[in-house]
């Protein structure tokens, strides 16, 4: 008689070849070139640096003791706020020209169709998810309506006033004769006092900041709810669907 005990599986048996079984649909779409990833993490390590110096430059630390020529800590703060300033000039620019020399997603945080009411509709979508009216997301390729439209309003036009404010301050210690004065020196008809102009440098710093904890909170979020990769996206490059 056959022995039919070699063909009955076990209940550990069957699990196991269930999980060698089981297969999970994930699609990846190539979104993120390596010019805007680059760009992304030198730019954020530079805000960085941008808002914790100019926080200080702003609220000046209490004096210190000693030979002023044995603490140079505030010099330090300045020259480490004007350089991290240059690179985030040089940067923005060269987003600027990749914007036009990139795929589509590279122009999205300074394109937005604004007219189609299809994208208000997916904007409103969004903001439903985020407040935890919806069941499931919309899958987005690139960034989801909602953060273009936060990236377009509220990131792309600061950095801008940021830089131009930054600069025109800086021209006041270059000179009237500094390449610096002679682009930026205008903010000064607008702003004749250069008190003026340094409140509002000061109050970009908080949009930023405001800006970067809820880009940074979303981003963690969308990684863990939406079942698409976001925070790893932006090191690798693609845009991984795991349902």
């Amino acid at each position: 008689m056959q022995d039919k005990s070699r063909h009955l599986l076990t209940p550990a048996v069957a699990a196991d070849a269930a999980r060698a079984d089981r297969t999970v649909k994930r699609d990846v779409v190539y979104v993120y070139e390596a010019p805007v990833r680059l760009w992304h993490w030198i730019n954020a390590a530079v805000i960085l640096v941008l808002g914790l110096t100019g926080y200080f430059v702003a609220s000046v630390p209490p004096t210190m003791t000693g030979e002023a020529s044995d603490n140079f800590l505030f010099g330090y703060m300045r020259f480490a706020h004007f350089s991290a300033g240059y690179v985030l000039t040089v940067g923005f620019l060269l987003r600027i020209y990749w914007a036009f020399m990139g795929n589509t997603h590279a122009r999205q945080i300074f394109y937005v169709p604004l007219w189609r009411k299809s994208f208000w509709a997916e904007v409103l979508n969004q903001i439903r998810w985020y407040a935890f009216l919806e069941v499931k997301p919309k899958n987005h390729a690139g960034h989801n309506p909602l953060a273009r439209l936060a990236m377009f309003f509220m990131f792309t036009p600061t950095i801008s006033f940021m830089i131009v404010t930054g600069f025109a301050l800086y021209a006041q210690g270059a000179g009237n004769d500094s390449w610096q004065y002679k682009l930026f020196g205008w903010v000064f008809s607008i702003w004749p006092n250069s008190q003026d102009v340094h409140t509002w440098h000061h109050l970009g710093l908080w949009v930023i900041a405001t800006f970067a904890l809820v880009h940074i909170y979303a981003a963690i979020r969308e990684d863990i709810m939406s079942r698409q990769s976001i925070v790893s996206s932006m090191i690798s490059g693609e845009r991984e669907f795991r349902d």
